[in-house]
């Protein structure tokens, strides 16, 4: 997946969730957008080496989008908007393995019954079909072990009840961590941070909720997902 261009700069806070202010190479201070929920645990260092990219559209209160961070542990995407966008690209491709059989891929779907919405649909044009959830992973510990949440969230919780309840509709229910932090090596469960959501994963995955994990390749001109990486239950 082609990034848009991108200028260097140095991070020098995030705050108000969706706010960061870099200093650019020229030496101003910007604002810019930080299209990012979580908390961001170790992909916001004041002083981090940052990549931001810059939008034509004049209506936009911030120009400037923060994409890329570099940390000890590799370059991270922190624009979690982008993992939908590379498990769409590899969906497409057909290299996620235990998907490979889907050819109709559709995005934003409407969750049956109600409740919000799945990331993609799957079908195989023979009556099998697939709801996908995808999550962006950025939290890396020393280890270079991924983990998810990095800060509770209902939203992720209301997903997984979601997609156990595909399971009675005849759909495979299927979560993907795609870990946009280029050191994570495997994934596991924050059950530090949110216990709940570590409870409630582990059941749905016994109702038979599939998950998988994903690892991306980045640099600040192309991302792509490029090997299945273990997932730690």
């Amino acid at each position: 997946m082609k990034l848009p261009s991108l200028q260097r700069g140095v991070l020098l806070k995030r705050y108000k969730r969706f706010l960061a202010d870099i200093e650019t190479l020229s030496g101003d201070i910007i604002t810019v957008h930080c299209p990012n929920t979580g908390a961001m645990t170790g992909c916001a260092e004041p002083g981090s080496v940052a990549y931001y990219s810059t939008s034509d559209n004049a209506k936009r209160k911030y120009a400037c989008t923060l994409e890329l961070v570099e940390t000890v542990n590799g370059i991270v995407s922190v624009n979690t908007t982008r993992a939908n966008s590379l498990v769409a690209e590899a969906l497409a491709n057909q290299s996620i393995e235990p998907l490979k059989q889907f050819g109709q891929i559709k995005a934003e779907q409407n969750i049956p019954g109600g409740g919000g919405r799945f990331d993609f649909l799957l079908g195989d044009g023979q009556g099998q079909s697939a709801f996908v959830e995808v999550k962006s992973v950025t939290l890396c510990n020393s280890d270079k072990l991924g983990e998810f949440p990095d800060a509770v969230s209902e939203r992720a919780l209301k997903h997984l009840y979601a997609l156990e309840r595909m399971l009675s509709l005849g759909h495979r229910g299927v979560l993907v961590f795609c870990a946009q932090h280029c050191g994570i090596e495997r994934v596991a469960l924050a059950a530090a941070i949110d216990p709940k959501y570590a409870l409630v994963l582990a059941d749905v995955m016994t109702a038979g909720v599939e998950v998988y994990a994903l690892g991306c390749t980045t640099d600040t001109k192309d991302m792509s997902i490029n090997r299945q990486l273990s997932f730690l239950a």
